[in-house]
């Protein structure tokens, strides 16, 4: 039986729409920075490896509950906690709220991104001073038109349908994504100095692995840059044709987000370095330090209009993903209809999100839930799925599609390694106060 959202017309765009939701700031902003900071080509060591082993369990297990539900966030919960616990069914909000909560924070940020992109457009980027036009727009109701222009643009794009919108979306915005950035990163490779940059980046200082921070810091970026929520991905798994290899999905996903992490460093890093600016991370480097390398770069301004396009096309896809599992679920529980559904969750995104424009107060709303809310929704989803709903039940579902059975090492990878994972980022989110 197929959602009544539609479904997905074939595992390719099924997996854009998956690469969709990982691909975002945090590929953008975190990655190149901490690739450097912890071990240059050393890092990806235990960094692969974390992705590798959350792409296959944890990200198969979102899509396969998803998709044995037949229905996003709230429903798959019920059915994992059918007949066991009302409590277990109910605890499914908290992942729900995560995907809500990030909305919130990311379509601000998001607004910022649009403001530079219209500033790159204008030169005004390139004129001004970047450190004052960006904080210009994080004061209190500092960016209300370019917040709720994201807000709408993303409205829009699923108002109209759902699955095969999200297809046809993501179809277009990833692939320019990349396309996007290889030009930026070749024009980045012939800067005098970019050199230094690719050295910080990829010379490998094996000593570091020696170190506990490199790997939990390669562990928390692996984990959240997949999108493992415990909500997002379940809804696109509710999309799934049972035709598709869910395994082989998960493995295709992971490696295109890589992909993606690895061509924003070739891009920034190089570029920082070659202008002899301080390595950064967070929104001081896409807001700040990036527009200060583009007033100093030859054709600066075109390449400034083509790193926030592509920087919006990256956050709305993710956009998309949450507003989606907020939308589906609204249209589960209380029985509305698609159209009510997207307006209820733009209204509640929009309308709490302008009161925390302020970039201190969307920094702690986006702490609270990257560090507790979502990080707790991954391990209830772990929890749920492998435990109870159980074993048995999830790996018949992985089994769909396959020409061969799950291997015999996935129960207990799945079960004695990913789910206590999921708990040690838990709580190492909270001590290192974001691993993420």
């Amino acid at each position: 039986m197929q959602h009544k959202n539609g479904s997905f017309s074939n595992s390719f765009g099924f997996i854009l729409a998956c690469v969709g939701s990982a691909v975002g700031l945090g590929n953008i902003w975190m990655f190149p920075y901490r690739l450097g900071q912890y071990g240059g080509s050393a890092f990806l060591v235990p960094y692969i490896l974390f992705v590798v082993l959350f792409g296959i369990t944890g990200l198969s297990a979102e899509f396969a509950i998803g998709r044995r539900a037949k229905t996003g966030t709230l429903g798959s919960y019920e059915l994992c906690w059918k007949d066991k616990s009302k409590l277990g069914g109910k605890l499914g909000w908290i992942p729900l709220a995560g995907s809500l909560g990030i909305a919130i924070g990311y379509s601000i940020i998001i607004g910022w991104v649009l403001r530079s992109l219209f500033g790159s457009l204008s030169g005004t980027i390139l004129t001004a001073d970047a450190g004052e036009y960006f904080a210009k727009a994080t004061v209190s109701f500092g960016s209300l038109p370019w917040h709720f222009g994201v807000v709408a643009i993303t409205t829009v794009l699923l108002l109209t349908g759902s699955a095969l919108i999200i297809e046809k979306a993501n179809k277009v915005m990833m692939p320019l994504f990349f396309i996007l950035f290889a030009v930026l990163a070749v024009r980045v490779f012939f800067l005098n100095g970019s050199l230094e940059g690719y050295k910080f980046l990829f010379v490998p200082r094996w000593e570091n692995l020696k170190d506990v921070n490199v790997w939990i810091m390669a562990m928390g970026q692996a984990f959240f840059s997949l999108s493992i929520t415990g909500s997002g991905m379940i809804v696109y798994g509710s999309y799934l044709d049972k035709k598709e290899d869910i395994l082989s999905s998960s493995l295709r996903t992971a490696f295109f987000d890589t992909v993606a992490a690895i061509l924003s460093a070739l891009v920034i890093m190089p570029a920082v370095f070659a202008f002899g600016i301080e390595p950064d991370r967070g929104p001081s480097l896409m807001f700040i330090t990036m527009p200060h390398i583009f007033q100093q770069m030859p054709m600066g301004r075109a390449f400034a209009v083509i790193f926030f396009l592509s920087v919006c096309f990256a956050g709305i896809t993710s956009l998309m993903n949450m507003f989606e599992a907020v939308i589906e679920s609204i249209q589960q529980k209380f029985g509305l209809g698609r159209k009510a559904a997207v307006l209820i969750c733009s209204l509640i995104c929009f309308g709490v999100g302008v009161f925390l424009e302020g970039e201190s107060s969307v920094g702690n709303w986006m702490d609270f839930i990257t560090i507790i809310v979502v990080p707790f929704g991954a391990v209830f989803g772990a929890f749920s799925i492998y435990y109870i709903f159980g074993y048995k039940n999830i790996e018949a579902e992985l089994n769909e599609g396959r020409s061969k059975p799950i291997p015999g090492w996935f129960r207990p990878l799945a079960k004695y390694v990913y789910v206590p994972l999921t708990v040690v980022v838990f709580i190492l989110g909270i001590i290192f106060k974001g691993i993420g």
